[in-house]
Order: structure tokens, then C-alpha cells, then sequence
């Protein structure tokens, strides 16, 4: 008969996950800790440790002098005073820490009961191909892709350079009203365009009648181009384009 025999320890990650099994273990109060008993456990464990030829991390060798320093002052018949005249615990500090590092461990736990249910989880397939076709609805056309929001503005930049008078004085800033509004407007370009041909950017904003008139029309463009009832065409060159009306082929397409 083989006289061979196994002996099982768990495992534990630090000095104070030790602990902490200890006073689980066996139900004690962390708050009261009776340190003559966790100091005579603590080190028969290192002991055994010692005897299989396991080696320990200095953190256990660091604590299991800290139990030893503790039993020791709890011997002492009187204990330090604090700056009110009462006994300081020389239990504070251990039960202090063991506190803190009980509730790291509990978020811990959590977090990795929160991996495992996520690595079971099976990803959803198709979506790359679903983000390109909400981006793709999201664009006022196709063609619009190649036309940037600068090359629109420099194509308006030259239409107000009309308005602008180099040796005009200082402007006074005074509050007026203007007689146009953005629904007008688009009333206005709407009459510019015609169903089947197409019309050039500047032409809607001949006969204006002043830098506002032109600011309001080019805001009343934008909203027809986000509402997709007009579209805009680049033409060629630089700064070339050109409106023209949507029909029921374009919203098919």
C-alpha cells in the first residue's frame, strides 16, 4: 500500500485574501479581529508553505511581522493615547486596510462575473454593411460626396465679393428690418428653376438687393438641399455648380 499522500491548499492572491478567509471562515467580527488566533493561523500557514518548499511572496512575510508587531502591543497593559486622551487600537490600521482591499475585491469579482457574460455573447454580423447604408442615406446625393462644404463656400465667397465696396467708411451697425425670410426665399428660387434643366449657382442671386438678401437666399439653398428637393451639380472647373429641381426619378434613385 502506497503510504503517499496529497495535500490540496487553495489558492490565495495576496496576504490579505489570507486573511480575509480566515475571519470568513470562521465568522468573526473584522471589527473586534482576534489577532492571537489570525496570527497563529497566519504563520502556520507560512510554515507549511516553508515545509513543501513553496515560495512566498515578501508581502506574506511582511504582514506575518505586522500580526507578530500587533500581538505584541496588544500585550502591552496600557496602549497610546490619541491627541483626545483615548487608547488607539493597534488593530486600526490592519482592520482599515482589510476593509478597503474587501471592497476592491468585491468590484473585482463583478467585473469579472460582467467579462464572462460578455465573452459568451455572440457579436452581431452585417454591421459593417448596415453603417455604409445608413451613411449612405444620410448624403444629400451621390454626387455631392466630392463636393466639400469650403468649395461651396468659396463658390458664395465670390458672389458677395460683388457686394463688398473696398473704399466704402467705417460701418455703423444698426438694427433694421428686412422684408425677407427663408420660406420667401425659397419660393424665389423655386421660380429660378425649372423642372428638366439646370441653372447656374450664380444666376439666384442676380437682382438681390443687398448683402442680407443674398445671406438669407443662400441659407433658404441649404434647407432645399437638405430637404432634398433641389440638387446641387458640379460642373467643371473650380467653383462651378448647378441647381436643379429634383424629380420622381431622382428620389428613386
Amino acid at each position: 500500500m502506497d503510504g503517499t499522500y496529497t495535500i490540496k491548499l487553495p489558492q490565495f492572491e495576496g496576504p490579505f485574501d489570507l486573511l480575509l478567509f480566515f475571519i470568513e471562515r470562521d465568522e468573526l467580527d473584522i471589527h473586534d479581529i482576534p489577532v492571537h488566533q489570525i496570527t497563529d493561523e497566519f504563520l502556520s500557514y507560512i510554515r507549511l508553505m516553508e515545509s513543501m518548499n513553496i515560495d512566498l511572496a515578501s508581502e506574506f512575510i511582511l504582514v506575518a511581522a505586522t500580526l507578530c508587531r500587533i500581538k505584541a502591543k496588544m500585550l502591552i497593559p496600557r496602549q497610546p493615547v490619541d491627541e483626545e486622551g483615548n487608547e488607539i487600537d493597534p488593530r486600526d490600521e490592519l482592520v482599515r486596510r482589510l476593509l478597503e482591499y474587501k471592497r476592491y475585491k468585491s468590484i473585482l469579482d463583478e467585473m469579472r462575473q460582467l467579462e464572462e457574460e460578455r465573452a459568451g455573447q455572440v457579436l452581431r454580423g452585417n454591421a459593417t454593411k448596415e453603417l455604409k447604408e445608413i451613411a449612405e442615406k444620410a448624403l444629400v446625393d451621390a454626387e455631392l460626396e466630392s463636393i466639400t462644404l469650403f468649395k461651396l463656400l468659396r463658390a458664395f465667397e465670390s458672389v458677395m465679393a460683388r457686394y463688398e465696396d473696398a473704399n466704402s467708411p467705417k460701418r455703423i451697425h444698426t438694427i433694421l428690418q428686412y422684408p425677407f425670410d427663408i420660406a420667401g426665399q425659397q419660393s424665389y428660387i423655386y421660380s429660378c428653376l425649372e423642372p428638366g434643366k439646370q441653372s447656374k449657382f450664380e444666376e439666384i442671386f442676380e437682382g438681390l438687393e443687398n448683402r442680407i438678401h443674398a445671406i438669407i437666399t443662400f441659407l433658404a439653398l441649404l434647407e432645399l438641399l437638405n430637404m432634398h428637393t433641389v440638387k446641387l451639380v458640379q460642373g467643371i472647373g473650380a467653383n462651378n455648380f448647378w441647381l436643379e429641381l429634383r424629380g420622381a426619378q431622382d428620389e428613386e434613385e
